[in-house]
């Protein structure tokens, strides 16, 4: 059965309030209003030696009314939901903008887009994770835990899930309504080492996914399987060597590369940053309007996309917080940018006829700012599987895993680590190394890649932590990626790294 925004959240007063608010702020003078009603549960559950440490489950409830009025913005929250409450907020917001608009440099206008009326979208998921008890999720993720600790090569366990229930109402004056619920869910299991040989850690390579609990019940992902397997993998790399600094062929595994596309594309194609409207929280980005078309962004084997469609993807949704519809477009064709993220504030300033849908607010009590949709490297359709591409690396490392990482204010020079690293010699893996790091410019970097993994090396991968904006915003977001191959690329070593 196809899910449902729960009741509770459509008793709330919806339809009323917004038509209060949008009825006011407009009597008042704006020319544009949108209101979103939410609320935002998150859950959290960790774990240390499969004992319970921490444990919360929070509720962010609120409206945000958003307008404006001569072409200038203002915007009034608050936690409390009713007719009353948005008439008055609608007020706030519509003085906020005339008191703030001596102080524009340019005039707001936003793209338009077709109306949509009473439109419900829900995520796809089987199981409500609030639906499952507390015990259940301990005994769940206690017992991956105590898998673990019975190794000889895990000296201690830390365990941790998080899962979000959003929930949002939006309409605006043009005549759109829409409601939806979307959930998401991540767990992470990190086994660790203490002995005389020093300090070491290995983390599960699952990703942050769309899905609800039936994520953790190896109906979708095999955990029991990776728990199986990563003592063994946490004692050969206590005792593996520390690469040696060179150039080396990478094979850049999908739990490692999402990270690299997040930081090195992601970011560097949001076209606010592009056009250094934002410069807030990572800077503006290399990747300018005037090299649209023309920029070598990497191989021709690359091409990028980003979405908001995407089954079980974090930036997944029905319709943006402005209102716009979710679509799916290129960002980098056949190597070449060719396209940007965009909400209907940055559309309109550069001459844009339509958002592509990238809006999103955290909270209610924030206003919308352009945010990330889905961005992932496509798979080759006929390309080689995993070990078809490891059978073409002669002298190379393969990486696994997402760690630290930096990367600079231009979104150009980067450098990044990992959880795991399998030396190959001959096509073949020959056993890990440690203390590995990467190190390239963006164009570099994507330019080297020669090989791309077909679709069953594709993973969604991603992060429910993306910040952006001031005061910062969190957003959650999916990068899918398949493995690729890169070649020559400048390998440090991170412990001598540190004592240079």
């Amino acid at each position: 059965m196809k899910n449902t925004v729960d009741a509770d959240f459509l008793a709330l007063p919806l339809t009323k309030t917004a038509d209060a608010g949008l009825s006011e702020a407009k009597s008042a003078g704006a020319s544009h209003v949108d209101i979103r009603i939410e609320r935002v549960r998150t859950g959290y559950l960790q774990m240390r030696d499969a004992n319970p440490e921490t444990q919360s489950d929070d509720t962010v409830t609120g409206i945000g009314v958003r307008v404006i009025v001569n072409g200038a913005w203002g915007f009034a929250s608050s936690p409390e939901i009713s007719p009353e409450v948005a008439m008055r907020l609608a007020r706030t917001a519509v003085a906020m903008a005339k008191t703030s608009k001596p102080l524009a440099t340019e005039l707001v206008s936003l793209a338009t887009e077709p109306v949509y009326s009473n439109k419900t979208w829900v995520s796809d998921y089987e199981l409500d994770p609030f639906a499952v008890s507390d015990e259940e999720k301990f005994a769940r993720i206690g017992g991956l835990s105590s898998t673990l600790l019975k190794s000889a090569s895990v000296t201690h366990v830390d365990a941790h899930t998080m899962f979000v229930k959003e929930q949002k109402f939006y309409a605006d004056s043009y005549g759109t309504s829409t409601t939806q619920q979307r959930v998401r869910l991540q767990t992470q299991v990190e086994a660790i080492n203490v002995d005389d040989d020093g300090f070491e850690s290995m983390r599960t390579l699952a990703q942050p996914v769309g899905y609800g609990w039936e994520w953790m019940d190896n109906k979708v992902y095999n955990w029991d399987k990776e728990i199986a397997e990563l003592p063994s993998l946490l004692a050969e790399k206590v005792k593996a060597p520390s690469v040696k600094p060179g150039k080396y062929d990478l094979l850049v595994d999908p739990s490692n590369l999402w990270l690299t596309i997040h930081e090195s594309i992601g970011h560097a194609t949001e076209l606010d940053r592009a056009v250094g409207y934002e410069a807030n929280y990572a800077g503006t980005s290399f990747a300018t309007p005037d090299k649209l078309n023309t920029l070598k962004y990497g191989s021709a084997l690359m091409n990028v996309t980003g979405d908001r469609q995407t089954p079980h993807g974090l930036s997944t949704v029905g319709f943006d917080d402005e209102g716009v519809a979710a679509q799916q477009w290129d960002i980098i064709k056949d190597g070449v940018l060719v396209g940007y993220q965009l909400d209907r504030r940055i559309s309109a300033r550069v001459g844009r006829d339509r958002s592509n849908g990238c809006a999103f607010a955290d909270s209610p009590a924030h206003v919308p700012i352009q945010r990330m949709p889905n961005v992932s490297l496509q798979p080759d359709p006929h390309g080689p599987d995993m070990a078809g591409l490891i059978a073409s690396v002669e002298d190379g490392i393969l990486i696994k895993g997402d760690n630290s990482w930096s990367i600079d204010m231009q979104r150009y020079n980067f450098q990044f680590t990992g959880q795991q690293f399998h030396k190959i010699k001959n096509g073949k893996i020959v056993g890990q190394l440690k203390d590995v790091a990467y190190q390239a410019t963006t164009t570099d970097f994507w330019g080297a890649m020669r090989a791309v993994g077909g679709p069953s090396t594709y993973v969604l991968g991603g992060a429910l932590n993306c910040g952006k904006g001031q005061p910062s915003q969190v957003a959650a977001v999916s990068h899918g990626c398949p493995a690729a191959v890169f070649s020559s690329i400048n390998v440090l070593n991170t412990v001598s790294e540190a004592n240079s």
